[in-house]
């Protein structure tokens, strides 16, 4: 069974680093209230944390712009399982954790390595990581990092065919399957939408994981970059299980039955502080 590894953060927090997790811990326990309640009204929660309702308002405003929760009128229902936040809020969403991650990916991406980077904005911030590599060759069914790599001479870039996605630069259809599956590499690097707590891993589009499912199928080693607010998150296209995967990497540690799943399948967990 591999060793599930967790880096430790740097020293030192302050007030404001004890401020900021304390509304990260309230707004985590929000999303599990709704999820098990189906519905909870700003009152109630308000009187649950002992804050004041314009406080649970600005939780609920920040967790449905993360795509965690959907406001309704008097309170927060369960994010609907099939719509995603649009790609332009995706890519400011948790960056700062989206980019601590790409750089602990990068460290493990040794030079002269292939690798499959599919669509996401983690990979997109995965990819920034990587042009400072040598002699990597990289498939990828992605535009923007297609572009980011491409900055790299020392970098072979190859696009997979098939319609791109306006609205973020992905490709998709039958005709990137194909070009995806002629290819065996060394490392798949997938990001997904949500992470159910048995392990299983959802997305919204279908053709997209499609598409992760084949670079799963044909990479030695998977690698899963996920930030946090993945964990739990509701999404209707079954992509897989975690056991699917060689390691996670995240920004904070997952609840502890996903851990437990991790652990039970032998998937290392690498979290970046």
């Amino acid at each position: 069974m591999k060793q599930n590894i967790t880096p430790q953060a740097p020293g030192g927090t302050g007030d404001n680093g004890g401020r900021h997790a304390s509304v990260r811990g309230r707004r985590a326990k929000i999303v599990t209230l709704v999820r098990e309640q189906g519905f909870m009204a700003i009152g109630t929660l308000a009187e649950t944390f002992g804050v004041t309702p314009q406080t649970i308002r600005r939780d609920i405003n920040a967790l449905t712009d993360q795509g965690l929760l959907q406001r309704h009128h008097g309170g927060a229902g369960p994010m609907l399982s099939t719509e995603n936040v649009d790609y332009t809020n995706r890519k400011i969403l948790c960056l700062r954790e989206k980019q601590i991650i790409a750089q602990l990916v990068a460290r493990h991406i040794p030079p002269r390595s292939s690798l499959f980077i599919n669509m996401g904005t983690t990979n997109e911030e995965v990819a920034k990581a990587l042009t400072r590599h040598d002699r990597l060759r990289v498939i990828t069914n992605n535009l923007n990092v297609a572009k980011t790599l491409s900055s790299n001479d020392g970098l072979e870039v190859i696009v997979a065919g098939g319609v791109v996605r306006h609205k973020d630069g992905g490709i998709v259809g039958e005709s990137t399957i194909e070009f995806i599956r002629q290819f065996k590499v060394d490392f798949g690097i997938i990001g997904i939408s949500g992470v159910d707590m048995d392990g299983t891993l959802l997305d919204f589009d279908y053709r997209e994981v499609t598409a992760a499912r084949s670079i799963i199928d044909n990479s030695r080693k998977v690698f899963l970059v996920t930030d946090h607010s993945k964990f739990g998150r509701n999404a209707m296209v079954r992509l897989g299980n975690i056991k699917e995967v060689d390691a996670m990497f995240t920004d904070e540690t997952p609840p502890a039955e996903l851990v437990e799943v991790m652990r039970l399948n032998g998937v290392e967990l690498y979290v970046a502080k």
